[in-house]
């Protein structure tokens, strides 16, 4: 077994909820030895989101704690003691990174602050994930992904269109920004350990949340810079070619189809026994069924609910046509190829049991990510951190545990 593409790298982890502990669960994954701190006797705020909570009677142990806190060791340290912020220090003079997510100002009133930290650190990544960034008249305000996806106007564009049932802004399903926050989070850190690497300084990554939301509607926002029209909402369908979209069957099912390029067009309209949609010039270029988009969902909307789904997605399989069955979780870990794909993997952990989980999703030919360690209880391994890392001995850890700094 190979050491991840990280070995050698530790992150001194003091996030909470997901975003960050998102980010650094992906550096554990490609080998970092990642060091969770967390509050004595309660914890990262996330092992009480559930249920649903792990089989059994190991407390603190959500879903949702579980999704992002795999291949970390978990100490319990209160910092905001002197004793507790000298054992922290320590930590941080063995650690290539620092991860936290507090309000501007929090860390710093303890001496903690990138600006407290970076002459004597001076090689040290010191990493701030916050709602709305380090400066600007919303910096000390809280935020949760809701919060942004509605700020950022992501909401806006989500949801049913306008004049129809149900119509109005909608939130994602999904924690969106505070996943795609620690998507950006993770790879800013590994561009400043590259840059620490070749030039040998630290750096402070200032992450907003706000700031990813916001980058991460992508061609949303460049179609408003170019053209300063406000994007509509279109429900299931897509933002740039025509069709890309769910359509409603005779079955009451639905499949996604995506025939946005002319040959993948011709392709479609011939394989669902219409060929002449492809002459009509509403429909015969790209530009055209932009511009026409209603228009030919309506004529699709037609055709497709004559027949079952599952008749539409073979046709248009067979057709070379990009098409999907519209899954809930269940049927999208069952698909054929998801199970080649083996993308559901068990932890071992010693009291809990085996743990389920996914895989990290990169296929690596040189530094394969093959280690999962379940994610911690709170302070599993506080005495192994504090003895392997510091050095202390066991009377100065429990003197510490004693007046309760751990």
């Amino acid at each position: 077994m190979s050491d991840g593409a990280l070995h050698g790298v530790r992150v001194l982890d003091l996030s909470r909820i997901l975003a960050a502990p998102l980010a650094s669960q992906m550096l554990g994954d490609l080998g970092a030895e990642v060091v969770k701190v967390e509050r004595p006797a309660t914890g990262d705020d996330a092992r009480q989101y559930g249920p649903p909570f792990l089989d059994g009677d190991t407390a603190g142990m959500s879903a949702f704690y579980l999704s992002c806190n795999r291949n970390k060791r978990s100490i319990t340290l209160d910092f905001t003691t002197d004793r507790g912020r000298e054992v922290l220090l320590g930590l941080i003079g063995r650690s290539d990174i620092l991860l936290e997510n507090f309000r501007p100002g929090v860390l710093a009133k303890y001496g903690l602050g990138y600006e407290d930290l970076r002459e004597r650190f001076p090689r040290l990544i010191y990493c701030s994930v916050t709602g709305f960034g380090q400066s600007g008249p919303y910096e000390r305000r809280a935020g949760y992904d809701g919060i942004f996806q509605a700020l950022s106007g992501m909401m806006s564009v989500s949801g049913h269109p306008d004049g129809t049932p149900g119509a109005g802004p909608m939130k994602s399903g999904l924690s969106l920004i505070d996943i795609l926050t620690g998507l950006y989070t993770g790879t800013a850190l590994l561009a400043a350990l590259r840059h620490r690497d070749l030039h040998g300084a630290g750096q402070h990554l200032d992450v907003s949340l706000l700031d990813c939301g916001i980058a991460s509607m992508s061609h949303y926002v460049q179609n408003y810079l170019v053209s300063g029209d406000v994007p509509e909402r279109r429900g299931n369908g897509g933002f740039g070619g025509i069709p890309s979209q769910a359509f409603e069957c005779a079955d009451g099912r639905r499949f996604f189809i995506v025939a946005t390029t002319n040959p993948q067009f011709g392709r479609a309209c011939r394989a669902i026994g219409h060929p002449g949609l492809i002459e009509d010039p509403r429909f015969s270029s790209i530009s055209a069924r932009i511009e026409h988009r209603l228009e030919l969902l309506e004529v699709l909307e037609a055709i497709f609910v004559q027949r079952e789904a599952r008749h539409w997605i073979e046709v248009l399989d067979a057709a070379d046509v990009p098409v999907s069955p519209v899954n809930d979780i269940r049927s999208a870990l069952g698909d054929e190829h998801v199970r080649h794909r083996a993308l559901p993997i068990e932890m071992a952990h010693e009291t809990a049991g085996p743990i389920p989980g996914l895989r990290y999703p990169i296929r690596m030919s040189g530094t394969p990510v093959e280690d999962y360690a379940a994610p911690p209880v709170l302070g599993e391994h506080t005495r192994d951190v504090l003895s392997g890392l510091l050095d202390l001995d066991e009377d100065t850890i429990a003197d510490l545990a004693a007046k309760r700094v751990i």
